[in-house]
């Protein structure tokens, strides 16, 4: 299992052009199954994959992609939406099910289930409430003078928690990638498009955000600029 996870990591590269070759539906949907069960942020869940097909819609976001060579020979798009506006909804979902469980197993580990469904009741709010932004500045303030005494967590803002989502989001949008290299397919993770566009061409709400688009094929042999250039290791990695 580590040799091929490792030949996968090595093996998924951005790929810039693909070959006009038709690629499996239903290989990418379950890549975006695998997405969606990324890591994130509380288990809120703040994402929505959209998985373009129809040629229209590719030609549309192609051409707010630029028409750069990975939106225009893509077999297909997955968009990587950021939901933050939808706290609500995950955190009644996530506080739904820990209370059914709690009632399901009794008395078993209700010490736990009862600190959970604290966290999603008063912790989840507090954190993500805003007010025009109001909030998130008397937050930090509030922050900064208890940090003085004891660590808390700092990152209370909205742009803050904009950043907890979109991190969250790029974890799924990485899962998926690997996941499709592992089923023989490339793809390319764009951020260079017209959000506005975008957002109107799958009729999303002001409210959502961009991630990050994914065009997804079969590289075509131009299609991969020149070999991996990374910085040398050591001036990355640091053991204390």
């Amino acid at each position: 299992m580590k040799k091929e996870f490792d030949k996968i990591v090595r093996t998924r590269r951005s790929v810039r052009k693909f070959k006009k070759i038709n690629i499996d539906e239903s290989d990418v949907k379950d890549s975006i199954l695998h997405a969606s069960l990324a890591p994130n942020s509380s288990n809120l869940q703040l994402w929505e994959f959209y998985h373009v097909t129809s040629s229209d819609l590719m030609k549309k976001i192609s051409n707010a992609c630029f028409d750069q060579p990975a939106a225009r020979t893509a077999n297909q798009l997955v968009v990587v939406v950021v939901r933050k506006d939808l706290w609500k909804s995950r955190r009644k979902f996530n506080l739904n099910y820990i209370e059914k469980r709690s009632n399901a197993d009794e008395n078993k580990g209700l010490k736990n289930r009862s600190i959970a469904i604290k966290y999603y009741k008063y912790l989840i709010p507090t954190v993500y409430k805003e007010f025009y932004g109001l909030l998130g500045y008397f937050k930090y303030i509030n922050a900064l003078i208890i940090g003085l005494f004891r660590p808390i967590y700092r990152q209370v803002r909205n742009s803050d928690m904009r950043i907890v989502a979109h991190k969250s989001s790029a974890l799924a949008a990485q899962n998926f990638m690997l996941s499709m290299t592992s089923k023989g397919y490339d793809t390319c993770p764009m951020e260079g498009f017209d959000s506005l566009i975008v957002k109107n061409t799958l009729s999303l709400p002001s409210s959502s955000e961009i991630n990050m688009i994914i065009s997804c094929g079969i590289r075509d042999i131009k299609g991969v600029y020149g070999g991996q250039i990374r910085v040398p290791f050591d001036k990355v990695y640091f053991k204390k």
